[in-house]
């Protein structure tokens, strides 16, 4: 496991360009008042500003995405600050694995901050932009390398159908141990909350920027 120092400067480079740089800027769906208006340092109360401290030691860009949101919940919004530090910096799924399994949420849930935000980190991690492009057009990605075909199946058919037949379960542990099998479930469960939380808050790509689904695709 990576040790906090490491893990706080690997998130503060992360935050120039990914995750957290995509969701900090967030503005609502539309022209209507936002559903949680964008809180600043100053008007966290004394519950919710421990987390927003945390929060701005991995962040130049503010309290945003689904913080803003989060933090009217100040001890959820802790638990759940715990879970995406281990989702995304311990984990024991490869980090290509690991994005492209956050990807496949982001495509059934059409989020557009988590494809904004996860499909360039991906494309760094390794994965085939022929990859990314299928996948974002809804379609099974040809030419899947054996462990990316085990992590599109095994989320693919737990999301959809509620269940991972043995066939299924039997390629993923040809590939991963049993930690590894553990996290990428809990991973794809982790960015469905997220989607949700995003969507609920409609929260929406960076001002100027080009939302990655368009109508109907």
């Amino acid at each position: 496991m990576h040790s906090a120092s490491v893990w706080l400067s690997s998130l503060t480079l992360a935050a120039a360009g990914g995750w957290f740089a995509a969701t900090m800027f967030a503005a609502p769906a539309t022209s209507k008042e936002p559903r949680f208006p964008q809180l600043t340092m100053d008007q966290l109360d004394e519950k919710q500003r421990p987390l927003g401290e945390q929060i701005m030691k991995v962040s130049s860009v503010g309290i945003g995405g689904p913080y803003n949101p989060m933090i009217r919940s100040p001890v959820l919004g802790q638990r759940l600050f715990d879970l995406f530090y281990y989702l995304r910096w311990q984990t024991s799924v490869p980090t290509k694995l690991n994005e492209f399994a956050i990807l496949i949420i982001g495509r059934q849930w059409r989020s557009q901050v988590e494809w904004f935000a996860h499909a360039p980190l991906a494309a760094k991690a390794g994965l085939s932009p022929d990859i990314i492009a299928e996948l974002k057009a809804n379609k099974r990605p040809s030419n899947m390398a054996e462990d990316e075909a085990a992590v599109y199946d095994f989320v693919t058919e737990l999301t959809t159908t509620k269940k991972v037949s043995d066939e299924t379960y039997a390629r993923a542990k040809k590939v991963f141990n049993d930690q590894q099998i553990v996290d990428l479930t809990a991973v794809a469960g982790n960015y469905v909350m997220v989607a949700m939380m995003l969507a609920m808050a409609e929260e929406t790509v960076p001002p100027g920027k080009e939302e990655p689904f368009k109508v109907a695709e």
